[in-house]
């Protein structure tokens, strides 16, 4: 991200002595990417932030997963995931149930009402999709507030909490990548400005605005890290807060960026998933379906063409609105769909023929694409609509 931002009080050179009223020095910290060589953030603490007390082993949710084989489209039903009775005694962090995972990214999903535990993830970073409710993502950066319909994108070892708000349940659709998540290198200037084709820009992107300074001794913080056996969690007991941060400046930070600030890009006839790109990691990418007029050519067909997907698995989920090429499949609010390599999908029977003539598609959807095979978590075990598999072979007249 080459959007610099400053915040708090910071020396006016960097590396040099910063003190506080009474002269003790500020503790410097350079959190960056790939070893010295990409974007990062200096931090000036109160506390030493090496410190710690303890280490002990965290584990974590379910992680297993169970290959796609035989191969079958799927549809998840992840607003089965969660009764009622269990949002008060479920947190983003600990709560969350893995959906789909391969050896780049991981989704899970999660409803809570808890405020979670202090967490950072040093596999990679993080992207969480709120479908609803509404929360304030505490930061070592500064808070973040996020409601439905944004994104909250969390670089790797940013140490911070959820803390939902209101009456309404925090639904949280969760990205978890091994490498980071950046916007496509198409919508960049060689300096790393946004272009005025990309369909979002720099004033789409809220990062913190203040600081939080909270003084707590002996406080656990939750890690997930990589080791030689997969991904596993440790429980540290540091000496101080780590939310002592005095001020930071840099191009490595959390934001917050909302899907309905995304402008689609239309044609005269149907447009291929690239053109609703948004973000990418390595081997996967994120799109975004949002409402927008269809295609104007004529004779076009509005709805997607049939698609095999050569190199890449397409996972849909439907956050909003009616997604027209759905309509007949069960698919509703809060379903996944899981289109893998290898399996040509599209429109369900009916769909071709009625989008024919329509101009505007009500719909809010988020895709995510890889180019490793997906395999299911036990949350999608859990949640699958087995019928879907077989949705296409419906008499194409019942389904008028």
């Amino acid at each position: 991200m080459a959007f610099y931002r400053q915040l708090g009080v910071i020396p006016p050179k960097r590396h040099t002595q910063h003190r506080d009223e009474n002269g003790n020095l500020y503790y410097e910290e350079l959190m960056g990417e790939e070893g010295f060589s990409s974007d990062s953030a200096l931090l000036y603490h109160r506390y030493i932030p090496s410190a710690i007390v303890d280490a002990t082993e965290w584990e974590l949710p379910d992680q297993s997963l169970t290959p796609n084989h035989p191969l079958k489209p799927r549809h998840l039903k992840l607003h089965d995931l969660f009764p009622e009775e269990s949002w008060a005694d479920t947190d983003v962090v600990t709560g969350r149930r893995l959906i789909l995972g391969n050896a780049d990214v991981r989704i899970s999903y999660v409803v809570s009402k808890k405020t979670s535990p202090l967490y950072r993830n040093v596999v990679g970073d993080e992207m969480v999709y709120v479908e609803s409710g509404a929360a304030t993502v505490e930061t070592v950066f500064g808070p973040l507030e996020a409601k439905g319909g944004d994104y909250v994108l969390l670089p790797m070892a940013t140490t911070h909490r959820w803390v939902p708000k209101g009456d309404e349940p925090l639904r949280a659709y969760v990205i978890e990548a091994n490498s980071h998540i950046v916007p496509p290198k198409r919508y960049l200037s060689k300096f790393g400005q946004f272009l005025e084709h990309a369909p979002f820009c720099e004033r789409d992107l809220h990062g913190p605005t203040e600081l939080v300074q909270v003084e707590e001794e002996n406080v656990e913080v939750l890690v997930k890290h990589r080791t030689s056996k997969g991904i596993v969690g440790t429980r540290y007991v540091v000496p101080n807060h780590p939310f002592d941060v005095v001020g930071w400046d840099g191009c490595l930070y959390p934001y917050t960026f909302s899907i309905h600030d995304y402008e689609p890009i239309t044609g005269r006839v149907h447009q291929p998933p690239p053109s609703h790109q948004a973000f990418e990691g390595n081997n996967f990418v994120v799109c975004n379906f949002v409402p927008r007029k269809v295609d104007y050519h004529p004779l076009a067909v509005p709805v997607p063409y049939y698609h095999s997907n050569v190199d890449s698995d397409e996972v849909m989920f439907y956050c909003g609105g009616d997604y027209e090429a759905r309509k007949g499949s069960g698919i509703g609010q809060g379903s996944i769909s899981v289109h893998p390599g290898g399996h040509a999908h599209g429109p369900q029977p009916g769909a071709y023929e009625r989008s024919i003539g329509v101009e505007f598609f009500d719909e809010l959807a988020v895709m995510v694409d890889t180019f490793r095979p997906l395999e299911l978590g036990e949350g999608a075990l859990a949640c699958e609509d087995p019928a879907y598999a077989g949705s296409w072979n419906r008499n194409r007249e019942a389904a008028k």
